[in-house]
């Protein structure tokens, strides 16, 4: 396998990564220095530590769903990629998904 790939995908990644820092510090910067009221300010933080938890719980969620679905083909013994395997790894994923969503609609 060839990792000379890899090298220009991760640099996307991260200059995007970069970018997004940048826009959203100068988007808070700006809404401080405009005077913006205390309560629209409070607001958005709590919304943005909100979506932040968020994402947590989804990845984790996630995360640990594919871990299952790793496990299950390990238990199983499929040692090649085949429909079955990649099937396993989809209904995981998605059952993950429907978790995550679950339990971020109880939590919101």
């Amino acid at each position: 396998m060839s990792f000379e790939i890899l090298i220009p995908i991760t640099l996307f990644i991260c200059i995007t990564y970069a970018i997004k820092a940048v826009v959203d510090a100068r988007t808070r910067a700006k809404l401080i220095a405009g005077n913006g009221s205390e309560e629209l300010i409070r607001a958005l933080v709590q919304a943005e530590s909100q979506q932040r938890r968020h994402a947590s719980l989804r990845w984790g969620i996630l995360l640990l769903a594919l871990g299952i679905g790793f496990g299950m083909i390990e238990s199983f013994g499929w040692r090649e990629v085949t429909p079955g395997v990649i099937a396993v790894l989809l209904g995981v994923t998605g059952a993950g998904n429907l978790i995550a969503y679950a339990a971020s609609r109880k939590l919101g």
